[in-house]
């Protein structure tokens, strides 16, 4: 909650649900990242918040942008980024897509099978490509493993393969999974692809950059360690497996640029024990998993939550979204306590919610509205 977004909702009272994000401090969380990593480019997880006031400050920061559609990618263009900004960060691309980035003039893409390879190379020729490999997701709250990304084996013989198909094999690439609280994580990643760099350099190809992904925490209801130390992990695993012949490095955060950034305000709709004397309470909310909450599926990102009456004495509650869908339902194990004051019409803050909330809200189930949002 930055002052900006405090004053925003004392004097505006904007209607809920709603997301109201600080660009300023986009630029700070930005700039931290920059100085905690001086070497890595920056390619901002355009998935995260692509709203336009947000991708017209990173444009003029001088920040790349990884985009996961060709829609993501006009939105970049539209900002002012250049093609040669944007990489097409997405392992399943429809054909239609390629050729538009292609076209646009990006020259970037990712890829973690021959039959994406083939389509790349038919479709965007001579193009720089690098390959996801798959690598353990262990202390990520939002695990990425499991969809994306090849052995390191398969990523030997297609890099190869992009190589005699007229590709450009610039790198290889990994992602450790979103919200990942655990340094080490990165640190074994960066061995396996050094190690199959090497393996590809006695093969005659010369690889020249590693991406990092993203995955940087920021802070909900625990403490996580701050974005130097990752840096410096990071920073010293690179030294350590690549020595002094040090790749190009690329970064993709999402969640560390506009996680902190914004907040979630949103009104009591319920309170109720529903009989159940024996229970926590029900909060029920105006904003579900349904509209902006999709990722407390499985209770896995635990916002922290501000209310006006905090300070009075608190009680056990479970917390849920306004819809007749029995999945929605944010908080039912995690031990969340509220005043027991709370009352329909109040007001709640979720904290830290300005990315993965906007993108991810439904169009109008049960004919709630999506989220509004502003951007001061």
């Amino acid at each position: 909650m930055t002052p900006k977004i405090s004053q925003f909702l004392a004097e505006k009272q904007p209607a809920t649900p709603c997301l109201v994000v600080d660009v300023d401090a986009v630029e700070e969380r930005y700039r931290a990242l920059q100085a905690a990593l001086p070497l890595a480019r920056i390619y901002y997880a355009v998935k995260a918040n692509p709203a336009r006031p947000i991708l017209d400050r990173l444009v003029s920061l001088g920040s790349s942008f990884d985009a996961a559609s060709w829609e993501e990618i006009e939105m970049c263009l539209d900002a002012g980024a250049r093609g040669e900004d944007i990489s097409f960060g997405n392992t399943v691309k429809k054909v239609s897509a390629i050729r538009c980035a292609w076209e646009a003039g990006v020259r970037l893409f990712v890829f973690d099978s021959e039959e994406e390879l083939d389509k790349i190379a038919r479709h965007a020729p001579g193009s720089r490509v690098y390959c996801r490999l798959l690598v353990d997701n262990y202390g990520a709250e939002w695990p990425l493993s499991r969809k994306f990304g090849t052995t390191v084996e398969s990523a030997r013989e297609l890099m190869l393969r992009a190589r005699d198909l007229g590709l450009d094999p610039y790198g290889l690439s990994f992602h450790v999974g979103s919200q990942q609280i655990e340094t080490d994580s990165y640190e074994m990643a960066i061995s396996r692809v050094a190690a199959l760099v090497s393996d590809l350099s006695a093969a005659g190809l010369d690889l020249r950059m590693v991406n990092l992904g993203g995955g940087f925490p920021i802070r909900y209801r625990e403490d996580v360690p701050d974005i130097d130390t990752f840096g410096e992990a990071i920073s010293v695993a690179m030294r350590k497996h690549f020595g002094n012949a040090l790749p190009e490095m690329l970064v993709e955060p999402g969640r560390f640029i506009a996680g902190a950034a914004g907040v979630v305000s949103a009104e009591v709709v319920l309170v109720s024990k529903r009989g159940r004397e024996d229970g926590p309470r029900w909060v029920y909310l105006d904003i579900g998993r349904f509209g902006g909450l999709a990722e407390t599926e499985g209770e896995a990102i635990r916002y922290a939550i501000r209310t006006a009456r905090d300070g009075e004495e608190t009680g056990p509650v479970a917390l849920a979204g306004p819809t007749c869908d029995g999945a929605d339902i944010l908080y039912e194990r995690s031990p969340y306590a509220l005043p027991l004051s709370l009352e329909s019409g109040d007001r709640i803050e979720l904290l830290n919610a300005g990315a993965y909330v906007s993108t991810y809200c439904s169009t109008r189930f049960n004919g709630f509205a999506p989220l509004a949002e502003h951007y001061i």
